[in-house]
């Protein structure tokens, strides 16, 4: 008999736990709040393994390929020497004599190619992943994307134990390992955009998007940890912990306030009211937002999604923009490795230690880019600005950054806070936003593809910049900082149709407000 809200125990624990879990949090009746922290938690965690895998490759380069006789750089993103100094000829006596194919005359070339496809096939993949993410059932699909990232990254680990000296199977294995990359980010930007309303997105966001550098710290730390024992631990035990995280996504991670019955927020329950009265809709859609029914929404094309106001502005600006990023994730240590400070050279290991410094700025920028557009109600204003001052702090750095370390330390994190500020907000807040548009009625069906359309846009853009840098800088570094501050000009000028759209919005409400009407929120921009 019992009661009736209780099942039979083998029809309840014949059910998977993942449902178990959903089922379990839906009848605790928790706060929104309360799903909104397990939701930041989870998915910060989740792409942060991601970042995890991906760094992997960087830092077991130098045990596959401890030193090289190539003059000049062949391919980008490896040093190479005229002769091996000091620290890479201990380096090679603790790692052996490298890895076949990767130690020989051309293994710097190889690596590269290796990161060129692997940067091809990712972004590639990512208009792909977000059609697919806005179709299917996002926990399964990031679930999906995390073991097969895991899988192929223990594969290429494998390969130490199994005697693979063919380049051909890495490249294969780093090929499809970018295309389950792929799958992140589309769809925990879709997650958390279901989750969070326009009105604090961009500051939540801001600070959310700090997995990127916990990722890329922990990956460091755990391969090269684990780089004595032998270079494939580097890989496997990476693969592991983000194949362990995609199961805690298919278990904890409620993918929409619908999932598991909570209501959203205010300002999402009034813009929807808002939308039905713009249509004239005489029944009423905020009941679909219930715990007993879901809401059906059709999905949105590849093509439609372009047709979003700003979706397209947005991802040509990020092509500029993660082009300069990315230049710097990849060379900026070997700059500061190749360049006087104080009149002396850093080590490597010193150089790379102090181009954190980039990262940390960046973290800073992204949380400021945040937190001012969403005080601001002016994505596009905020990311212009930043990309603007990110010039003259480009120019200073290059000008003025060999003076003293402390002197290059500052200039540096000033550029990653203006470089990777607007590369965040795009990537995270622009994207949820233009995902959610009024143009939509609605529906959020949009958000993993237009996530995919402006991030796959930008990863282009990152795997040029590093590739145009390697051929660039062995005539002139001078050069390189004009490209990257062209390139960040270009970036801001891509939206200033936007700029202007808002700054007319902004100046139409001051006046509405000065003639004693009643504020109200500012209408989407539809330029």
């Amino acid at each position: 008999m019992g009661s009736q809200h209780e099942l039979p125990a083998d029809r309840s624990y014949s059910k998977p736990l993942g449902i178990r879990f959903l089922e379990y949090i839906k009848k605790a009746k928790l706060s929104y709040e309360s799903h909104q922290a397990i939701v930041l938690i989870v998915t910060f965690f989740a792409y942060a393994s991601y970042h995890a895998t991906r760094k992997t490759t960087s830092i077991v380069k130098s045990a596959l390929d401890p030193q090289s006789s190539d003059v000049g750089l062949k391919f980008p993103w490896r040093i190479t020497y005229l002769s091996a100094p000091a620290e890479s000829k201990g380096l090679s006596w603790a790692l052996g004599d490298g890895w076949a194919p990767f130690n020989g005359s051309d293994g710097t070339a190889l690596l590269g190619q290796l990161d060129v496809a692997f940067l091809s096939v990712y972004a590639l993949g990512m208009y792909f992943s977000g059609h697919m993410g806005d179709r299917m059932n996002l926990r399964i699909f990031l679930t999906v994307g995390m073991v097969g990232t895991g899988l192929f990254t223990s594969l290429f680990g494998a390969g130490y134990w199994a005697k693979i000296h063919s380049f051909y199977y890495y490249l294969i294995v780093q090929m499809i390992a970018g295309l389950f990359q792929s799958t992140g980010w589309p769809s925990v930007v879709a997650v958390v955009g279901k989750w969070f309303g326009k009105k604090k997105r961009g500051l939540i966001m801001g600070i959310w998007n700090a997995h990127t550098s916990v990722g890329n710290i922990t990956g460091s730390l755990i391969a090269s940890a684990l780089l004595s024992y032998g270079w494939g631990w580097s890989f496997v035990v990476p693969g592991l912990l983000i194949a362990f995280m995609g199961l805690v996504v298919f278990f904890f991670l409620p993918v929409s306030p619908e999932s598991v019955g909570a209501y959203r927020e205010e300002d999402e329950v009034d813009s929807l009211r808002k939308s039905e009265e713009e249509e004239g809709v005489t029944e009423p859609l905020l009941p679909l937002l219930g715990s007993n029914t879901e809401l059906k929404e059709k999905a949105v094309g590849f093509i439609e999604a372009w047709k979003i106001p700003g979706v397209a502005p947005f991802a040509f600006c990020l092509f500029f923009a993660k082009l300069v990023a990315y230049t710097f994730l990849y060379w900026l240590p070997y700059y500061i490795s190749h360049t006087a400070i104080e009149g002396k050279y850093l080590s490597n290991e010193a150089a790379g230690n102090l181009s954190t410094f980039f990262d940390i700025g960046g973290v800073l920028g992204g949380i400021l880019a945040g937190h001012i557009s969403d005080r601001l109600d002016a994505r596009a204003i905020t990311a212009a600005t930043f990309m603007y001052c990110a010039i003259p702090a480009l120019y200073f750095y290059r000008s003025y950054g060999h003076v003293s370390v402390v002197m290059n330390v500052a200039l540096m994190f000033i550029c990653g806070m203006f470089v990777n500020g607007p590369y965040a907000l795009i990537t995270t807040a622009v994207s949820a936003d233009l995902g959610t548009h009024s143009s939509l009625k609605g529906s959020s069906k949009a958000l993993a593809t237009v996530t995919a359309i402006i991030d796959g846009t930008g990863s282009v853009g990152a795997a040029i910049g590093p590739l145009l840098t390697g051929y660039i800088s062995a005539e002139s570094w001078s050069a390189v900082f004009t490209m990257l501050m062209g390139a960040a000009l270009v970036a801001g000028l891509l939206l200033t149709r936007l700029v202007v759209a808002e700054v007319a919005a902004r100046i139409s409400e001051s006046r509405s407000q000065g003639g004693s009407q009643t504020g109200s929120e500012a209408p989407e921009l539809d330029v």
